[in-house]
Order: C-alpha cells, then structure tokens, then sequence
C-alpha cells in the first residue's frame, strides 16, 4: 500500500482486513504471503564469473593485443619454430593480459557487496499480534497487514502505519534513511502534504530505523523491495558505474592507436607487394607471409603493452599517499578522477558536521536586584566525549563552574531529568549514545559542569578510565537524586517532568520547550547568590529576546530546565504539579560543524570546486550551518541558491538548469533526490564527487563519479564508494583532491613517455621496411624493451613531485585530451628521432663499424637478393645479431635520456635536475643493468637474439641517444617562451586525438 501515509487508520485496516485487537488470521497471513512474498530484500542475480572475466577483455588495445600474439604463434609455427622462441612472445601477453582481467574481476566484485550489506539494517525478530495472541516471530515472515508492537530500542522491521499511541510519544531516528541530525516525532494523523518526502510522512515507521522514545502499535504496509529500504536497493540495481575521465580518454586514444596501427600495418604489407616474389622468400605466399609478419611486429611496436600496468602501479601508488591523508581508496580509477571534480555534492550530517548533538549555550539569570542581568556562557566540544570547557560572556574560561549556583542546577536537572545513556565502546574507541541525542547532550553537559565540593575535581576527573569517565557526574547526581515518579513528554505538554527524593526532600525537575517552561514558572534563580525571586515582566521579556536569538539567528535547539520543591512524602506527580516551576536556565544545542570545515570550503572555492551541501534537514538549520563553514560567504543574499527538494522540483526546466548552475543548499531530500542531483549535474558535464555515510546515501554515492563514504558511516554507504574518509572529515577531501591533480599531472607524464616510445618502435619498423633493409629489432626484443625498459621509468615517474600551485589552477575539463595536438607535435619529433637513431644504429655496424662487414648502403637495401647474385660477402652476414644488438641498445638507452626529459612537461632539465626524483634514477640504473645482464648472460642473450657490445659500440650507443635531451629542451624551450611559435605550428584540430561527446555523462 503506497499511499498508507495519506489514509486514515479504518482506511488502512480495511484495506488489509486486519482486526486491530486480533490481528490477522492465519489463513490471512498465508495469503498475504503469497500475494507479497518474504520480508527479505531479495537476492540480486549475480554476474557469472566467466562473464566478468570475459568484461575485463573487451577492450580494442586488448583484443589487438591478442590477434597480434594470436598471429605471432600461428607464424612461428608455419616457420617451424619450436620450443621457447615459438611460444615466448605470446605467453608474456597473455600474462599481462592476465593480471590486468583479476584486477577487474576483484574490482567488480568488491562492488556487489553494497547490495548484501543492506540486508544487515533489516530487523531480526517483531512482536507480532495475530489470532488475538502477541507472540515473537522472525521479521522475516511478516506480511502486509500484521499489527506489529514497537518500544525504545526496537529496530523497525517493516514499513508501518501507526495505529496506536501506548505512551505520550514515540519518536524515531531516521538518519540512517533521510540524514536528518535529530530524531523525527510520530503520530496518528493522515499526512496531507502534497508530493510527500520521507520526512512528511510522520504516521509512518520506516523499515530499518530505530524506536528511541515511546511505545506504539502499527500495521505493516510494505515489506521486503517493497520498503524504504527496498526502494534505495532498487535505486543502486539500476545505477551503472561511471567510467572516469581518464579510462575514456585512454579508451578513445585505444581507438586512435587502432586505426594508426592498422593503417601503417596495410601501408606497410602494399608498400613490399613487389617485394613478395624475391627469391629469398621462397615463392609468392612465403614473401606474403614475411612481410605480413613483419607489419604483426609494427602492431606489437606501436601498443603499449606496459600502460596498463603502469597506470595502475601509478594510481596504486597514489593510493598509498592518500591513506596518510585519512583517504581510503576502494577504486584504483577514483585516484585520478578526484582530480577533475568540478562539484562536491556534501551530505550535511556526519560530514560538515560530527553528528552529534552537542549543548554550545547556557542562558541563566545573574541578577534582578538592579534591573535583570542575564549571564550567557559557551560550552566547547563537538562530540560526546565528556571533555569540554565553559567560557563565560566576556571569553574567559569558568574554572570551577559547578560553584554557580544555576550551572550547578542545570547539571543536575540535566542528569535527573534524561532517559538516554551515554557509554564508551573500547571496540571503536569513541562515546556512543542509547536514546535521544538531545537528552544524550544534556548528559555530556552534565558531565562538562562537573561536581562541586573541592578545587581537584577537573584534574580528578581526568584521572578516571574513559568507561567510568563516561557518566560519573550523572551517576552521582542519579545516586543523590533517588527517581520517584516519571511524567513523560506529551506533545501538549511539550515537557517532562521527574520527582525526585533527597534526604527527607521532595524535588521535581522539569524540561521541555522553552515557551511550555516559562509560561509555568513563577520564579527564577539568581546565578550570583543562589537566592530565588519572582519572575518579573522584564526578565520573561529578556529571556523571549535571548530564545528568539537563539532559536533564530543560530538555529539552535533550545530547551529550557526548572525545578520545584514538592510536599515531603510526594510519591506521585500529576500534571497540575507542573506549575509554580523556578526558572534555572535555557540551553541551546546543535549539531555542531567541524573546525576544520571553514579553510576546507576556502581551499575549494580557491581551486575551482563549487561545494552543494546536500541534507535532509530543514532549510532554516542548514542555511544557519551554511553561513558558520563558509559556503556563503560569497552571497549577499541566499534566493536562487538554496532550495528545498520540493521548491526544485516545481522550477520549470530552464529555471531548474540555471538553479543548477547556482545551488549551493538542497534541503529535505531523499535518497531519490540526491540521485536525481548527481545525475542532473552530470548532464551538465560536471565531474561529481558525493559524500555520505548512512543508507540513504548509497544511490547517489555508486552514481557519482567518485563516491565518498565516511569510515564512521554504514557499511553499505562505505561498500557504494569509491573512496572512504577515515578521520570523516571534509577537510580530508580537499588533500585527497590535491593529490588527485598530482597524480593525473604524473599519469599525462608517463603516458606521453610511453607513446614517445612507441612512435620511435613504429618509425623504426616502418623505415626500416620502406628502404628495405633487414629486419632492425625482433619481436620478443620489441616486447622487452615494451615491458621492462620502458616499464620501470614510466612508474618512476609517478613519484614526480606535486606542482606547488597544484589547487591554485582550475579542475582540468573532462575532455581534455591526455596529449593535446601541441604535445603530440612534440611527441612525434621526439619518437621520429628515437626510430632513426635506432635505424641509424642499425645501418652503422653494417657500413661503418669495424666489427662488421663494411658493406656499400646499397647492398644492404638489396639484402634479399643476395642469394641470386654473386656478391664478395655472405648472405649470412645479415643473419648476424650484432646490427640489432646495437639497435635494441640505442633505442634502450635513448628512451632513459628520454624519461628524463619527463622529469617536468615544460621545464628544463637545469631547473628541474634529475635528482629531484631519485626513484627515477633508480629505475633507469635498474633498466640499464636489466639490460646489460641480457647481453653478457648467455642463456638469456640466445633468448632475446643478441650479442655482447664492445667499448667502440657503447660509445657510437651513446652518440645516438644523447641528442633527444637536446631536442626535448629545445621544444620545452618554445613551449615556455614562444606561443607565437606554437600557434603556429598548431593543427586545425587542437587535439590530434579523436574528442567522444560525452553522451554517456
């Protein structure tokens, strides 16, 4: 039943044929079930894992990849090779591909767990009434219609209509569904509002939440998917994950990489069609299959192989620094998204505040014997720890506050008249409540006041374990105050009242609304003497003024505390007893904002990120929260940029576009709204970052671009994220998004790297096959230096320092391409010369080098004819390992010149020397060992077909590769200084690679 929230109780009973004395039948509850089935969340179907491990593939690189390696085999096989030379190549591919596919799987696993994890707010048992009989049965066969009974404590185990009210109230904490800071009063009314939210809905008890005063009956209108509950699992099934900014721009450069490679491999085979009937193939289909081998080898030159891996070691990388900055990351790809985000959607309660309620302000009566004086003090603390200082009006700390008469009286009213319990919990290490947070907050104060009686008792108090620190003063004031009569909080009353006995005395203490408390007193007591004296017009007047402020302009909770001495022997208390009441003080309470909030909403606002505080909250509470971080301090006035949930979804839609634009506070949402939000700023090419911690957090946070849980927050809000804060602070965000820049500059940096490389591996190959000369590097050559030399430079240079102007600069846009046309300019000039320099190495030992045959350039462009014509040399000359040791060396030790060029995009390498970044030099010191090792060692130079160098080849090695520094500086130089330069040479397209719209925002 849907709309059980606006009928009256007959209209729901009827609607169920429920009996409200006997509750349902068991041949009604057979039927119920099978109409409604279990009160379980059903099980989502899995993704079998043959279909995520076949996902992890379908990626173009990938699948070229494969044909590449697919192809190597199938022609090593035709040429009769055998054994680890056929086979090698292949194998390390799949390897890599291998390990790339489990990192997925784990990944897509991980976030399954969310859905699982919302079955743990579901209640286990109910105290269900059926044939006329209450009796306790698992929560799990309730059906639609039972009459459930609920007390303080109780999780609710189905969505209810109330339709009995067994105590004065019955109030319930909804945060974990609505993220509202206090708990939410019930009652029997039909709710009338139009286009109800959650917090309209006061008549109905929400699967999942908890029962913290009073004792009611309800019927059960919704179970299972059919819940509150059920419908944020719903909302999370049908959400897909975002795929981040920088996974489609590798994606769409795949897709360039694709149609580069396959041109070059077509232009390549047609350029040799002449060449296919030279003798030394062999016939026709044999010079078909050598040159078709050949533009294979262009393939696996032109991917690299290295990038996946080095993306992920990089952003695992990241992941670690941003752990020492209290933020977790679940998501590898979330690292660098962080530092793209151009919104921050901030869940209000738990996140800009600690969520929980805290007293910041007394008000009390000094003096009336000159006019009233009202005295007005500051309480400290932000959480439920009892630790705490008092400020008096002028700033300047209370030492001994319980010495004053009305603080004094305040504590105790607030110990006495409370039915929470404060508690430390050593598992987690904090101090949790049972009960109403206001009542909670009274307690804690209590405890701040302290006792009276000698000076030691602050630094005695500290003395105490945190278990018996908890609520010592409460338990003291609970064992001089022996509790004799309860009158509860009613909603007419708007108080409570308790009667107390004390050495022969009878005393009540009285707490409530501040209007229902001062409109029953007759008298107030004076903080400066402890006297008691009438309550005058002038003080009622100066107390109104001082609730108005309160309540008003700081949005606090206030209540305010009385007491009266009652007849001696009084065992009971009657609601005429509540008058005559001595005023003792107003207490204001909230839930207080992090300190740390206010720099935190400066340093966004500095580097470009607009922050939406997103809550479920009231406007008024959040505007005044708003104004205290400093998400306002911009705004002269609030309209156009705070709206409700309602007030939004009434704008029409190019008024809802600009409200989008401008929003800076969205109050009285539901988790459907907070997804609606995401995905409306999405549309509008905003990178979204949410924050949360409760239930009603989870849509919104698996939709955004990067979800951010709190480590206090729900299991299933920490399981929907991609990030979890563990200190729960928004301050954390902002380091996390610093680092997410950083990292993003240092992926751009090995990723042009890596290309750089690869171009120089293609123009190698493709020079090489135009003039017609042997071939310069093998396959498995091309995979080493793919892999391992070019690998472990491209990590090291993840460990780039983080640019001092880093949150300065504006978020980057989505589209911006990883190598803009400017840069893949650069990027060419430098792969061209790391080819020629390999070709050039190549060509060396064969015309010029001592140790070779000294050949005239021509008849090494006519190598493949040797066999038909009388030459002065062997044909088996250009068999020799040498030319493409001296080849695969040049291109090794030119791309370490080259990562050193990588040290900064734009800065030299005077400014920027590369010690700045030992971990660089490290790994280039480690490659060139590598290398040296697989020249020297001979098992493994028979494996990579080469030889050993002499000192005559080290040098002509050197010769070659050294220039690309000089090049790279010359380019960086221009970059700097001469954009007319660089204009001028800009394409028409300022990005080379291809631009995807992003429809799939």
């Amino acid at each position: 039943m849907e709309d059980a929230y606006a009928r009256s109780i007959a209209e729901v009973l009827d609607f169920f044929g429920v009996d409200p004395m006997k509750g349902l039948s068991d041949s009604q509850v057979t039927l119920h079930s099978k109409i409604h089935g279990k009160n379980v969340l059903p099980e989502e179907t899995r993704t079998p894992f043959w279909k995520l491990v076949l996902k992890q593939f379908d990626d173009l690189l990938v699948k070229i990849l494969i044909a590449a390696a697919a192809v190597s085999l199938v022609l090593a096989l035709i040429n009769g090779e055998t054994g680890l030379t056929a086979f090698l190549e292949p194998f390390v591919i799949l390897l890599i591909l291998a390990a790339n596919a489990a990192v997925g799987v784990i990944t897509e696993t991980n976030a399954e767990r969310s859905l699982e994890e919302l079955r743990a707010y579901q209640a286990d048992i109910a105290t269900v009434l059926r044939n006329g009989c209450f009796s306790i049965l698992p929560a799990t066969e309730l059906v639609p219609g039972d009459i459930v009974e609920v007390s303080v404590g109780c999780k609710v185990p189905a969505d209810m209509r109330m339709i009995e009210m067994l105590s004065n109230q019955l109030r319930a904490d909804q945060a974990i569904l609505t993220g509202e800071s206090c708990s939410v009063e019930k009652e029997l009314e039909v709710t009338i509002a139009t286009n109800a939210v959650y917090q309209d809905k006061t008549n109905i008890l929400f699967s999942g939440t908890v029962v913290v005063a009073g004792r009611a009956r309800a019927v059960v209108v919704g179970v299972g998917a059919n819940t509150a509950m059920g419908s944020i699992r719903d909302s999370m099934l049908h959400t897909d994950d975002e795929v981040t900014p920088l996974k489609k721009k590798l994606d769409e450069f795949g897709t360039f990489l694709a149609k580069v490679i396959t041109g070059i491999c077509i232009l390549v085979w047609i350029v040799n069609i002449g060449h296919f009937h030279d003798p030394s193939h062999g016939g026709f289909l044999r010079g078909a299959i050598h040159y078709f081998k050949i533009a294979v080898a262009l393939a696996v030159a032109a991917i690299p192989e290295g990038l996946p891996a080095v993306v992920t070691t990089c952003l695992a990388l990241g992941t670690k620094r941003m752990a020492r900055l209290n933020a977790i990351v679940r998501s590898l790809p979330s690292v660098e998204t962080l530092g793209c985000t151009t919104v921050i959607c901030s869940d209000k309660t738990g996140t800009l505040t600690t969520n929980m309620m805290s007293v910041s302000k007394i008000c009390v009566v000094h003096s009336v014997h000159h006019g009233p004086t009202i005295a007005e003090y500051s309480v400290s603390g932000t959480s439920y720890a009892p630790e705490g200082i008092i400020f008096g009006s002028s700033g300047m700390q209370i030492q001994f506050p319980a010495q004053l008469p009305s603080l004094l009286h305040v504590a105790m009213c607030s110990a006495i008249c409370n039915e929470s319990i404060l508690q430390y919990n050593p598992d987690k290490g904090s101090y949790e409540k049972i009960g109403e947070s206001t009542e909670v907050a009274l307690r804690v104060l209590a405890e701040k006041v302290g006792l009276p009686g000698f000076d030691s008792m602050p630094s005695a108090l500290h003395m105490l374990s945190k278990h018996e620190r908890a609520s010592y003063c409460n338990h003291y004031w609970e064992s001089q105050f022996k509790k004799v009569s309860v009158l509860e909080f009613s909603r007419d009353r708007k108080m409570m009242s308790v009667l107390c006995s004390q050495k022969q005395k009878e005393i009540m203490f009285s707490k409530g609304a501040p209007g229902s408390i001062v409109s029953r007193c007759s008298n107030i007591l004076c903080n400066d003497d402890g006297s008691t004296v009438p309550f005058s017009a002038a003080v009622r007047d100066e107390l109104e003024s001082r609730f108005r402020s309160f309540a008003g302009k700081e949005t606090l909770r206030c209540l305010a505390l009385a007491f009266k001495q009652m007849p001696i022997g009084q065992q009971t208390l009657s609601f005429e007893d509540e008058k005559d009441l001595t005023f003792i003080g107003l207490v204001g309470m909230l839930d207080p904002p992090r300190e740390e909030v206010r720099n935190a909403m400066l340093s966004c606002m500095t580097a470009g990120i607009r922050v939406i505080v997103v809550t479920g909250d009231n406007k008024s509470t959040a505007e005044s929260l708003c104004n205290k971080i400093g998400a306002f301090d911009h705004l002269e006035d609030f309209a156009g940029h705070s709206y409700t949930a309602s007030e939004f979804e009434e704008l029409p839609a190019l008024q809802r576009t600009l409200a989008l634009q401008r929003m800076t506070l969205f109050t009285r949402v539901e988790p459907s709204h907070k997804r609606m939000l995401v995905e409306a700023l999405q549309h509008q090419n905003e990178v979204v970052a949410m924050t949360g911690d409760g239930v009603n957090d989870a849509p919104a946070l698996k939709k955004a671009d990067i979800g951010i849980a709190m480590g206090s927050g729900t299991a299933v809000a920490k399981s929907a994220s991609d990030m979890v804060l563990a200190d729960d602070n928004f301050a954390s965000i902002v380091a996390a998004v610093a680092e997410g820049r950083a990292i993003y500059n240092n992926t751009k940096q090995f990723i042009r790297y890596m290309i750089s490389s690869n171009i120089g591996e293609v123009v190698c190959i493709f020079v090489a096959a135009v003039i017609g000369i042997p071939d310069t590097l093998a396959p498995v050559q091309l995979l080493w230096v793919n892999l391992v030399t070019d690998g472990l430079p491209a990590i090291a240079i993840g460990f780039n320092k983080q640019d001092s102007d880093v949150m300065k600069a504006k978020p980057r846009k989505v589209n911006e391409a990883v190598v803009s046309g400017w840069l893949f300019f650069r990027y060419l000039v430098i792969g061209a010369y790391v080819g020629l320099a390999t070709v050039a190495g190549f060509v060396w030992w064969f015309v010029h080098s001592d140790s070779g045959p000294k050949l005239p350039f021509k008849e090494l462009m006519n190598f493949d004819s040797c066999s038909t014509r009388e030459t002065n040399y062997p044909c088996s000359i250009f068999d020799d390992r040498h030319p493409s040791t001296v080849s695969m060396t040049v291109l090794v030790v030119v791309e370490m010149f080259n990562a050193l060029n990588n040290l900064s995009e734009n800065q030299s390498l005077l400014v920027i020397p590369p010690w700045s970044n030992l971990w660089l030099v490290a790994s280039i010191v480690l490659t060139m060992l590598l290398h040296i090792l697989i020249l020297y060692v001979h098992p493994l130079s028979t494996l990579f077909s080469v030889m050993p160098l002499s000192w005559i080849e080290w040098k002509v090695v050197l010769y070659l590769s050294f220039p690309v520094i000089i090049i790279d500086e010359v380019l960086k130089f221009f970059a700097r200084n001469s954009k007319g330069f660089r204009f001028g040479l800009r394409f028409r397209r300022p990005d080379l690679l291809p631009k995807r719209e992003l429809r799939d925002k």
